[in-house]
């Protein structure tokens, strides 16, 4: 396995819950659309092919952190990727499209196992490429989708509203949406443990539909899974993220899952979800996305009140609540980057030399 981070990683002390100098940032979907250097590389090159060429991934990974101080790159990719290694025929249109759904226990024993290293070994190399070419103190989180939330594509075929078909089935077919969910949850462990082997820092699991689940859906079927996801990781030394979209009812629930921090969207203030989470976990996020369409003057309020929300107790990772918009202006980035870390330094009580 590759050697740990650089000891100096504010991002990683935070994961940790150490005391830091200042608030870290990073943002979710930060290497991508909204930048006019992407846009261009976009237009010579359809999207699978960027994900699956580690030269191309490497670029669009390093690009926001040539423009941006910020304190963590994360992966190009798609998680959508490993389902092909298993099997799975899908295209992009622009969301994904799986030709055939699975909605039989049949198809779903069909799947093929995971195994990393000859299925998605463009994806290893694209953490080898970052890491041989990013900044020293910068870490470099991997990820994947969560198991409900792949789940979800499996079985609608295609993005719906409110995957309703997904939803209808684990209430219809429990069994077989248990035996899907597991293996996803052992596929997405496989792969992200072959991706921390390759160099990523950290590991995030993205959950973004498990939102849409009551509280007893939620534990059964999705949360169930990614523990077990998760869990499968701890071996790794690496510090795991766990987010769900919309999860202000499901709070509780989070707080026993196998991470260290837990992302937050936008719905809930901070000190609230901290007070839910307990103080044995970390959090992130959690600026709702719109608010960088705001003034200068507003877009700095917005952001004082996540700090002054995340309170003073370490484990805070600056975030928005959910990915970055396609018509964010970068320069608001910029702006926000430089005063979370600006108004966190001088607010900060004064931190341990990180070791």
């Amino acid at each position: 396995m590759t050697a740990p981070a650089a000891e100096t990683s504010v991002f990683l002390a935070a994961c940790r819950r150490r005391p830091v100098p200042y608030t870290p940032i990073w943002i979710m979907r930060q290497a991508g659309r909204y930048l006019p250097e992407y846009r261009q590389l976009r237009a010579k090159v359809d999207f699978e092919t960027l994900t699956r060429t580690p030269e191309l991934a490497a670029e669009v990974t390093l690009q926001p952190l040539k423009r941006f101080a910020l304190d963590a790159a994360i992966l190009f990719s798609d998680i959508m990727t490993p389902l092909q290694g298993m099997g799975v025929d899908l295209s992009f249109a622009p969301g994904p499209v799986v030709r055939e759904p699975l909605r039989t226990l049949a198809a779903i024993e069909a799947l093929r196992e995971l195994e990393p290293e000859r299925d998605v070994p463009f994806v290893l190399e694209s953490i080898r490429l970052v890491r041989a070419a990013v900044p020293r103190d910068v870490p470099l989180i991997g990820f994947a989708g969560g198991p409900f939330t792949l789940f979800c594509y499996l079985v609608c075929g295609r993005p719906e509203k409110e995957f309703e078909t997904a939803r209808a089935f684990l209430y219809s077919q429990p069994q077989a949406s248990l035996r899907l969910l597991e293996r996803l949850a052992d596929a997405m462990s496989a792969y992200l443990a072959a991706q921390a082997s390759a160099g990523a820092q950290a590991l995030m699991l993205f959950e973004s539909w498990a939102g849409l689940l009551a509280p007893p859906a939620f534990e059964r079927f999705a949360l169930h899974a990614a523990q077990r996801t998760l869990a499968a990781l701890r071996g790794t030394g690496v510090p795991r993220i766990y987010y769900v979209n919309q999860a202000g009812a499901l709070m509780e629930a989070v707080a026993g899952v196998d991470a260290e921090v837990i992302g937050v969207d936008w719905r809930v203030p901070l000190d609230q979800v901290r007070r839910r989470l307990g103080p044995d976990k970390a959090v992130q996020g959690n600026l709702d996305p719109a608010a960088l369409f705001a003034s200068a003057d507003e877009l700095e309020r917005q952001a004082a009140r996540v700090l002054a929300e995340a309170g003073p107790a370490p484990g805070h990772i600056f975030n928005l609540g959910h990915g970055i918009w396609p018509q964010a202006d970068p320069q608001a980035v910029a702006r926000l980057v430089d005063y979370v870390h600006d108004r966190s330094a001088r607010a900060a009580p004064a931190a341990k030399a990180l070791s």
